[in-house]
Order: structure tokens, then C-alpha cells, then sequence
């Protein structure tokens, strides 16, 4: 029998200064069997990094097809695909191709060696964003992670604080291309 998904409540506070976007988003977040609560976390941050009443978390590690997020215009065209992790090149260059916007949030501590592995590749994507999140900050999120979360996210001058209750992770995305 197959393992089944756990599901997670979020209630995400983001106030974004950058964006002028202001809003409170109830989320409801299926966690594949084989994802860590790293990895999920990383979507709840890209999540809030972009947030918007048009963007929904995909099928992720379930479909090959689908990004971990993506926000698609009222007509079903792909605006903006977001990915989570160390896509492979061919995935990311046939997004290129679907969407208006790709971001790529790559967090483990091997992101330069697989940035190193891709880039060359991806060089020619002009509607590519890829950025790294240290490790250490990728893990101080995943002790965040309960099945019920009330959390803040707050955005300034490219500074981002990230909040449950009384633990705080503070972060810069570092871009590795934009």
C-alpha cells in the first residue's frame, strides 16, 4: 500500500515592503512522503517570497510536470513557475519555454557543485532566476515545520524575516544568476 501525503496548515502573515503586498494567506500545504520538512519549508518560504492570491503550490514530487509553485494567468498561461531544489537543466530550460518567469530556490550545501554542473547549460535562458539559500538557514526553517503553523514573513530592503512564535531565521538569498 502506498504511503499517502501528511498535510499541514499554515496561516502565513507576509508583509512584503518591497512589493507593497500586505496580506494574511491560509495554506494548506500536502507533504509527499519522501519530503523532508526542509524541503517543504523552502516551499512555504518561496511561497511567501512570492506571494499572491494567484499562486498555488503544484503536484511537486509527484508530477514531473508541474513546479513546486506556479501562478498562471486568467487565460491558464503560466506566469511564474517556481522551483525548489537542483532541477536537472532539461527541466528548467522546457519551464523557460512554458513560463513567462523561472525561479529556482537551491538550498543544500552542494547548490555551488550542481550550479557549477548547469549553469553553462542554462545561460541562454534570459527568463531564468536562480538563487541559494545556505544550508544552516534551510535547516533552522525546517525546526519551524509543525503540522499546524501560525508564521510571519517579513520582507525589506532584500532582507527576509522568517517567524514561528518566538524563533526567528533571518536571511539573504544569494543569487547565483538573475
Amino acid at each position: 500500500m502506498a504511503l499517502k501525503a501528511t498535510i499541514f496548515k499554515a496561516d502565513l502573515q507576509v508583509s512584503d515592503m518591497d512589493r507593497n503586498h500586505y496580506a494574511t494567506h491560509g495554506l494548506t500545504i500536502a507533504r509527499h512522503p519522501s519530503e523532508t520538512d526542509e524541503r517543504m519549508m523552502m516551499r512555504l518560504l518561496a511561497f511567501a517570497l512570492h506571494a499572491d492570491e494567484a499562486l498555488v503550490f503544484g503536484k511537486g514530487l509527484s508530477a514531473d510536470d508541474e513546479p513546486d509553485l506556479w501562478k498562471k494567468d486568467l487565460t491558464g498561461a503560466v506566469e511564474l513557475w517556481i522551483e525548489v531544489g537542483q532541477p536537472d537543466d532539461k527541466r528548467l530550460l522546457k519551464a523557460c519555454g512554458r513560463a513567462e518567469q523561472v525561479v529556482v530556490y537551491s538550498y543544500s550545501s552542494a547548490s555551488n557543485v550542481w550550479w557549477s554542473q548547469v549553469s553553462s547549460k542554462l545561460e541562454r535562458a534570459k527568463n531564468l532566476r536562480v538563487f541559494n539559500i545556505p544550508s544552516s538557514v534551510s535547516q533552522s526553517l525546517a525546526k519551524l515545520a509543525q503540522r499546524s503553523m501560525q508564521l510571519q514573513c517579513t520582507i525589506q530592503d532584500g532582507q527576509i524575516w522568517f517567524s514561528a512564535g518566538e524563533e526567528t531565521v533571518q536571511l539573504e538569498a544569494g543569487s547565483l544568476k538573475v
